[in-house]
């Protein structure tokens, strides 16, 4: 892998407050690519901490979760693309009707704005969550064939991909074709704790099992040196995967 491809790859995520955040992307601006915005950030400063990314020339994967009526999801896909987020995700226990309605939002947002329409990706299986999880909401089947089974929802419904841990990536990857966008948290390098994630995988072997773009955090943002930590996982990714 080349190195410009690895640092496609990297969604470095900021699961923290404004003032961090930025000092973050500024260390990392030249280095990254993607940033993450989730809830804990969007929540506090709104669309403005996109548009700010934005302009450092970052992309932006917004990781909303939008999970809701047809309605109310159409409204805030379209709320979100605009504000110039790259990548967007939507919930795939939304059903179809959810689904064909983020799409339909993020289309309008692109109309209005002349830019390129934001990509959609459903979540499947949250990588806390394990079997024991999964058996609290009623779901009793194995993880892979609930993650499965929302990823071919999405794909039927108009979504570009979806987000499932590292370990279901191979057999999303046989599902839903080269051209899918699989988008992978629960990511850690070698010897990193795993904090509240149940199934990881390294950066490497993610990509390995058919990743698309890796999520990582923690590893990132809480190092002692961030920029540092961010290229021994580039490096990783051009030597190995």
């Amino acid at each position: 892998m080349l190195d410009a491809e690895a640092r496609e790859r990297v969604i470095v995520a900021l699961d923290c407050d404004r003032e961090e955040a930025l000092s973050l992307a500024d260390a990392l601006s030249g280095h990254a690519k993607w940033l993450k915005v989730g809830m804990t950030l969007y929540y506090a400063e709104g669309p403005s901490i996109v548009r700010e990314f934005k302009e450092r020339g970052f992309k932006v994967f917004l990781d909303l979760k939008i999970h809701d009526i047809p309605h109310q999801v159409r409204g805030a896909a379209r709320s979100a693309a605009g504000a110039g987020a790259d990548l967007l995700s939507v919930h795939g226990l939304g059903a179809g009707a959810m689904l064909k309605a983020a799409r339909e939002g993020a289309e309008k947002a692109a109309e209005a704005t002349g830019a390129e329409r934001a990509k959609l990706v459903a979540i499947t299986v949250l990588t806390s969550m394990d079997e024991a999880a999964m058996e609290q909401i009623g779901l009793t089947c194995p993880i892979t064939d609930e993650a499965a089974r929302l990823a071919a929802l999405a794909k039927g419904s108009g979504i570009d991909g979806i987000v499932c841990s590292p370990r279901e990536a191979a057999e999303m990857r046989e599902l839903l074709g080269p051209d899918a966008l699989i988008v992978t948290p629960g990511v850690r390098p070698a010897g990193a704790e795993l904090g509240d994630q149940s199934r990881v995988a390294t950066p490497a072997a993610a990509i390995s099992a058919g990743a698309s773009h890796l999520v990582i955090g923690r590893p990132i943002t809480g190092a002692q040196d961030p920029v540092a930590a961010y290229e021994a996982i580039v490096e990783e990714l051009v030597r190995d995967a």
